[in-house]
């Protein structure tokens, strides 16, 4: 199997490890990016989600081929499995919150409304008003992390949820009349672990839908209520984006990246990225190193 490109972290800079099932984390912005001249070089936590707090400063977030630019003060939500960098202006400041994904996936079964919080990296502008609210809960979180006292734990989820309800009240998501149930949510997040476990596999849906132990039509009403997309194209998406990552982040030949993502045939694979992007992957790659 073809290493990725992009480095993988724990927290940043740190090496991968393990994620607590309840573990949740928060930092000053400063920490880590004054250091790095502000500048956070693209990486990928693979079992971390972030929301980040600009509360005062601005910049810009990479998120894997896209580019967002934000100004305080704003949210910035990074779901967990998406490269991203930063590049910050001098002496902003704000804070990092740090979530487990098997913890966010528990919250999120709690309450279908914070679904699409997380579906894809996002900046939230925040109303002057609500910054203090949004400073309020991290230093809540930040303080009640720091002992052990009786009710820590909360604690710690009431203000991380005071925090979430703040981002999606103010995000402009994608309304749906139905965002499909808990389980339905529940079952689409496996999939995509599945997916993302087993994308080079090129296998079938119908394999995904017996390992799940569900039949594909629930599969598929999942999928279109919950992540609006259809399970075959998510498998497509998953070899897209890993495609994309390679051709940005490695000097990995056409041939080489087509095997990497499980084609046999790296003139089909071509014939598919063109399809889907809209560009053979070399004029693809090409528009974006000029």
């Amino acid at each position: 199997m073809t290493a990725s490109p992009v480095p993988s972290f724990y927290l940043y800079g740190e090496p991968q490890r393990s994620v607590a099932e309840g573990f949740v984390h928060v930092e000053s912005l400063d920490d880590r990016s004054r250091p790095s001249e502000w500048t956070i070089r693209p990486h990928v936590h693979r079992d971390l989600n972030h929301i980040i707090l600009i509360a005062e400063g601005g910049g810009a977030m990479q998120a894997e081929e896209a580019a967002v630019r934000f100004d305080a003060p704003c949210l910035l939500l990074i779901p967990a499995g998406i490269v991203h960098g930063f590049s910050w202006a001098s002496e902003s400041r704000g804070a990092v919150v740090t979530i487990a994904d098997s913890y966010l996936r528990h919250l999120v079964l709690r309450d279908a409304d914070l679904v699409p919080l997380f579906a894809h990296p996002q900046a939230v502008a925040l109303p002057r008003s609500d910054r203090a609210a949004a400073e309020d809960a991290i230093t809540r979180m930040d303080q009640e992390l720091s002992w052990a006292g009786p009710g820590q734990r909360a604690a710690v989820e009431s203000a991380l949820l005071h925090l979430m309800v703040l981002a999606l009240r103010h995000a402009a998501l994608s309304q749906q009349a139905q965002p499909g149930t808990p389980r339905q949510a529940a079952l689409v997040a496996r999939l995509r672990e599945r997916i993302d476990q087993r994308f080079r596999l090129r296998e079938p849906v119908s394999a995904h839908a017996r390992a799940l132990g569900v039949s594909l039509t629930a599969l598929r009403q999942a999928c279109a209520r919950v992540a609006n997309s259809s399970p075959a194209q998510m498998l497509d998406d998953r070899a897209l984006l890993e495609a994309r990552r390679m051709l940005l982040y490695s000097q990995l030949s056409v041939t080489d990246i087509a095997y990497a993502v499980g084609f046999e045939d790296p003139a089909y694979f071509s014939r598919f990225f063109t399809r889907h992007v809209g560009q053979p992957p070399r004029s693809w790659r090409a528009a974006r190193e000029s």
